[in-house]
């Protein structure tokens, strides 16, 4: 590596980041950038561990040790390329990933992990600025057509790979621009939106068409799809909320968390708004989840000026750091405090919600809740919990976001109209290693396919699909396999 005693004289730190009282009074990203001497003493904290486990954290197998050390050389095009062979879309994992990587990370084992996330972001941000990420497409194409429905992560990360191996590629996506979960579905203040058009353009340059406001099933009926293109690539994600079906469903004021997500994001885009206006200003606010989205629910509503933002889990509080059952380099399932967080609200850990409560007008105006206490197994697992008697209670609120997931994709349309087969999930089933469902021609990724995941998972599996559909048209392939060591050797050897 660069500087041996690097992990030894550097603390991990992370860039600074806009003050709560300032950042809350607008969308834009708040995480600053390093210094180029921060930056590079950062990367220096990258050991010569031997056996990088950061490769197995990292569901696309980057190859982390060495980009770090290009990093730390200021060898950009070469930090660039080692992290474009096994990562389409830096700069969106680069924000909004959790980083499972850094969990993994051998320093990680009695130190603060390498700061690999903020590393990743720096790389293709100083790439973009040097004009380095260029299209990739070869000039002589095969003469093959792909469909990809769906422009989430899966479906991006699956066209560019196909556009890259010579095929013409179209992608169908029913909202008026790319980007699916990654445009409607994440806020502004954690991923600009300015991000994923630059990537968009990049994409088109490289010859991949965007067809918008086009519902594959509805504006046109599936089966044309499959008719008109050589092999389809299923990509349209995990829709359908978890609902919470108890008394009060039906009051004014109770709203799946993606509806109100996706409400801002256009105003903020100035993107019309067709239905009726989910705003939380002035209002006592009740999320309901404790996971990614519940939290970006927590930022949108103090940016729209809640008059106050409680947050509900049913799960027992996580523990702050590693327990016995949770041994490095697995992913901690420790708690976790995000920006969001940080800019205020009260967290309950243990709550049940039992009914919604409404006024005359059919406007929610609190909840009715009760603490549970949780049987945990040996291995420190919750199994099942009970009702602590004399704590039912009603909270105040008017407002409550449902965030508690996503059960599996929309069957109404494509999946319908195609006849694919579903597995025990309602997931769109495909063999695992293949991603080719039971209708010719027709392949699946992302979390149509695994189930709702990770952006990170999302573009692993549209890559893998992406070198599946290759072989099904040409009878081999030419994209790079999952293996990061194979990867970096095809690139650099």
């Amino acid at each position: 590596m660069g500087k041996v005693t690097g992990f030894q004289e550097f603390n991990r730190e992370l860039p600074h980041k806009t003050p709560v009282a300032e950042r809350v009074k607008n969308y834009n990203e708040f995480v600053g950038l390093y210094s180029d001497e921060k930056l590079n003493q950062q990367s220096a904290r990258c050991m010569n561990c031997g056996i990088p486990f950061c490769h197995s954290g990292c569901p696309l197998g980057n190859v982390i040790p060495e980009f770090n050390d290009a990093v730390y050389r200021g060898s950009w095009e070469e930090a660039y390329q080692i992290l474009s062979s096994t990562n389409n879309f830096p700069e969106f994992t680069g924000r909004i990933c959790p980083a499972p990587c850094e969990s993994a990370c051998v320093l990680g084992i009695n130190k603060p992990a390498v700061a690999i996330e903020e590393i990743e972001k720096h790389i293709i941000e100083i790439a973009y600025s040097k004009n380095l990420v260029k299209p990739v497409a070869p000039l002589i194409k095969t003469g093959k057509k792909v469909a990809v429905v769906g422009s989430g992560p899966a479906g991006l990360a699956a066209a560019a790979q196909l556009s890259k191996a010579g095929h013409s590629v179209t992608v169908y996506e029913r909202d008026d621009r790319p980007g699916g979960l990654l445009r409607y579905g994440i806020p502004d203040f954690k991923l600009e939106k300015w991000v994923i058009d630059r990537r968009i353009q990049v994409m088109e340059e490289d010859g991949v068409t965007f067809q918008c406001n086009v519902e594959v099933g509805k504006t046109i009926a599936a089966d044309e799809i499959v008719r008109t293109h050589d092999a389809v690539v299923l990509a349209g994600g995990s829709t359908i909320p978890r609902d919470l079906p108890i008394p009060g469903r039906q009051l004014k004021g109770v709203h799946f968390a993606m509806d109100f997500l996706k409400q801002q994001n256009k105003r903020v885009s100035s993107t019309a708004i067709n239905a009726e206006e989910i705003l939380t200003t002035g209002k006592d606010v009740v999320v309901i989840g404790g996971g990614d989205t519940g939290s970006d629910c927590v930022g949108t509503s103090n940016r729209q000026n809640a008059a106050s933002v409680k947050q509900f889990e049913v799960m027992v509080q996580p523990p702050e750091k590693r327990t016995a059952h949770m041994p490095w380099p697995t992913y901690p399932m420790v708690l976790k405090t995000t920006s969001s967080h940080e800019e205020g609200v009260e967290r309950f850990w243990g709550i049940n919600t039992k009914e919604f409560l409404g006024d005359e007008n059919g406007e929610l105006r609190a909840l009715k809740v009760s603490d549970v206490s949780w049987e945990i197994d040996d291995f420190g697992r919750p199994m099942k919990f009970s009702e602590v008697e004399g704590s039912e209670r009603e909270i105040p609120c008017q407002r409550v976001f449902l965030a508690m997931g996503f059960v599996h994709p929309q069957f109404e349309g494509a999946l319908q109209q195609l006849n694919v087969k579903l597995d025990d999930r309602k997931n769109v089933q495909a063999q695992e290693g293949v991603y080719r469902t039971n209708v010719s021609k027709v392949f699946t990724a992302g979390d149509m396919r695994r189930g709702q995941s990770l952006v990170v998972w999302a573009i692993s599996e549209g890559r893998e699909a992406a070198r599946k559909v290759d072989e099904f048209l040409m009878g081999h392939t030419t994209l790079e396999s999952k293996d990061a060591v194979n990867q970096f050797e095809q690139v650099f050897y």
